[in-house]
C-alpha cells in the first residue's frame, strides 16, 4: 500500500502543476475509440478552493481547447491487450488534439474501463475528547478504516471518505472546525487488476507523457451523465461502451458502488457479423444505420441490402429484413442487461430511496434500449448525455464521451481520496521516523 499511496500522492501533485501551467490533457482508451481532449484552464485562484472533503465544487474555470478521436487498437475489454498497437492509437489521438489546440501537452489524465472493479465499504473511528476537528484527525479517521484483504495482484484505484459522523449526527460532508467526541467516517475503496493499470501507466509512459491522474471510466462517466439531484438522491449510471459495460451507483454526491461487465457494443456487432456472414466493419455500418431492440409489424418489409465484396455475386447482393437484423440484436442486449441486473441486486440498489437509472456511453445509442432496459431493470430508465462543458465540439457532445467529459469535470475539481491527506505516524512508519529527526534538528 506504501507504493501506492506514494505514487497516487506524486500523481495529485503533477496535475496542480499542470493546472498552474494552465494545459492538461484527459485521456479516455476504450475498446471501440480513444479520445483525448486538451484543457485550458481560465486562472490558478480556482486551485485553491479546492483543499475541501467532498464532492466536487462545479466545473467553472476551464475550456476544451482540442479534441481529438482515433480508432481503438489493442484495446479488449478495456484492457490493453497488443502494447505497440495502443501506443501508436494514442499518439495519433494526442498528436491530433494537441494540433488542434496549437500547444504541446506533457501531462495526461486517463481513464479505462474493464479490469474487474471491485468494490468495498470501510469505515473507521476515533475519539476526539471533545476538541476541535483538523485536518490530522480526518487523516486520522481515514487510517482507522480496517483495509479488507484485497488478494495479490490488486490495485487500489479510488479511496473515498464518502460520509462523516461526529457523535450521534450523520451525513457530514466536511467535519473539520465542528467540535465532538467521536469521528466516524465511512469510506469506499474500488481496487482493480493492477496489470490494467500497469499496462496503461507504462503505454502512456512510452508515448513520452507523465501520467497526472487515473480514474476508472464507471465514476467519471456518472460525474458527466447523472444530474446533481440523481447523484444526491441515489442513480445508477450504465456505460455501455464498445468492449465493457461500466456500472456506478451514486448517493450523496459520492459513487459507493462500480462494477463492470465483461460485455458491450462490439459483441454486438461480432453476433451480426457471424448471423449475417458479413465483415466486422459492414456489421457496425449495418448495427449503426439500421438497428434496434423492437420490431415492429413494418420490420419485416423494410429490407437491408447486404452490399459485400467477395466476388461472389449472389452472396454480395443479398437483403435481409430489419426483423432479421433486431432479432440478431436483441438476444446480446438482453444478456448484457440481465448481466447489469445482477450486479445491481448484489449491491442492493433496490433499497435505495430513489432507483433512477442513468443509460449512456456508445452502445446507449440502439434506438428502443431504454423501453427494453426498463422492462429488465426498473421503471425509470433514461438515456443521458455528457454534461455541457465550454469549448467542447459539437462532434464530441453525444453519449459515447460521457467517459472523456467525465476525465474532465476530475481532472479540474477532483474529490477528496485517501492519499490527499498525511495518513498518521503509525500507519507509515518508515516517514514518521525521518519527520522525527527532522524536527529534532529544527527544535534542537
Amino acid at each position: 500500500m506504501n507504493g501506492l499511496y506514494d505514487s497516487q500522492r506524486a500523481m495529485r501533485n503533477m496535475r496542480k502543476a499542470a493546472m498552474q501551467r494552465g494545459v492538461v490533457a484527459v485521456l479516455d482508451v476504450g475498446s471501440s475509440k480513444i479520445a483525448c481532449l486538451v484543457l485550458r484552464f481560465d486562472g490558478t485562484d480556482k486551485l485553491a478552493a479546492m483543499d475541501g472533503v467532498g464532492p466536487m465544487a462545479g466545473q467553472t474555470g476551464f475550456r476544451v481547447i482540442g479534441a481529438a478521436t482515433t480508432r481503438s487498437r489493442g484495446v479488449r475489454f478495456g484492457e490493453i491487450s497488443a502494447m505497440q498497437e495502443t501506443e501508436r492509437a494514442i499518439r495519433t489521438a494526442v498528436q491530433a488534439a494537441q494540433k488542434m489546440a496549437q500547444i504541446r501537452v506533457d501531462h495526461v489524465i486517463a481513464c479505462f474501463s474493464g479490469a474487474e472493479p471491485r468494490s468495498y465499504g470501510l469505515d473507521g473511528a476515533i475519539d476526539l475528547e471533545g476538541h476541535v476537528v483538523t485536518e490530522q484527525d480526518v487523516a486520522r479517521a481515514l487510517a482507522a478504516c480496517d483495509l479488507p484483504d484485497y488478494g495479490e495482484g490488486r490495485e487500489v484505484v479510488h479511496a473515498q471518505p464518502v460520509n462523516f459522523a461526529l457523535d450521534h449526527r450523520s451525513g457530514l460532508g466536511d467535519p473539520r472546525g465542528q467540535m465532538g467526541q467521536q469521528l466516524t467516517c465511512d469510506m469506499h475503496m474500488l481496487t482493480v487488476d493492477a496489470a490494467a493499470v500497469e499496462n496503461l501507466l507504462h503505454c502512456v509512459k512510452r508515448c513520452d507523457l507523465e501520467l497526472a491522474g487515473i480514474a476508472s471510466s464507471s465514476y467519471v462517466s456518472g460525474l458527466s451523465a447523472l444530474v446533481e439531484d440523481e447523484q444526491e438522491l441515489g442513480a445508477a449510471c450504465i456505460d455501455m461502451g464498445g468492449g465493457a459495460t461500466g456500472l456506478s451507483i451514486f448517493m450523496k454526491k459520492h459513487m459507493i458502488y462500480a462494477d463492470a461487465v465483461r460485455m458491450g457494443g462490439e459483441h454486438v456487432t461480432g453476433d451480426i457479423s457471424m448471423g449475417l456472414q458479413v465483415p466486422t466493419a459492414t456489421a457496425e455500418r449495418i448495427k449503426t444505420f439500421y438497428g434496434g431492440v423492437v420490431a415492429t409489424g413494418m420490420d419485416d418489409r423494410e429490407m437491408i441490402e447486404l452490399e459485400g465484396d467477395t466476388g461472389d455475386w449472389e452472396h454480395d447482393r443479398r437483403t435481409v429484413s430489419r426483423a432479421e437484423l433486431i432479432g440478431i440484436m436483441r438476444p446480446r442486449v438482453e444478456e448484457i442487461l440481465e448481466e447489469v441486473r445482477a450486479r445491481l441486486d448484489a449491491a442492493g440498489f433496490e433499497y435505495l430511496p430513489s432507483q433512477q437509472i442513468v443509460l449512456t456511453g456508445g452502445g446507449s445509442q440502439i434506438p428502443g434500449l431504454d423501453g427494453l432496459a426498463s422492462r429488465i431493470l426498473g421503471q425509470q430508465v433514461r438515456l443521458g448525455r455528457p454534461m455541457r462543458v465550454h469549448g467542447l465540439p459539437q462532434a464530441a457532445t453525444g453519449p459515447g464521451f460521457a467517459s472523456a467529459v467525465g476525465m474532465c469535470l476530475f481532472a479540474t475539481h477532483p474529490q477528496d481520496e485517501w492519499w490527499d491527506f498525511d495518513l498518521p505516524v503509525e500507519r507509515y512508519p518508515v516517514r514518521s521516523l525521518r519527520r522525527a529527526v527532522r524536527w529534532f534538528r529544527d527544535n534542537w
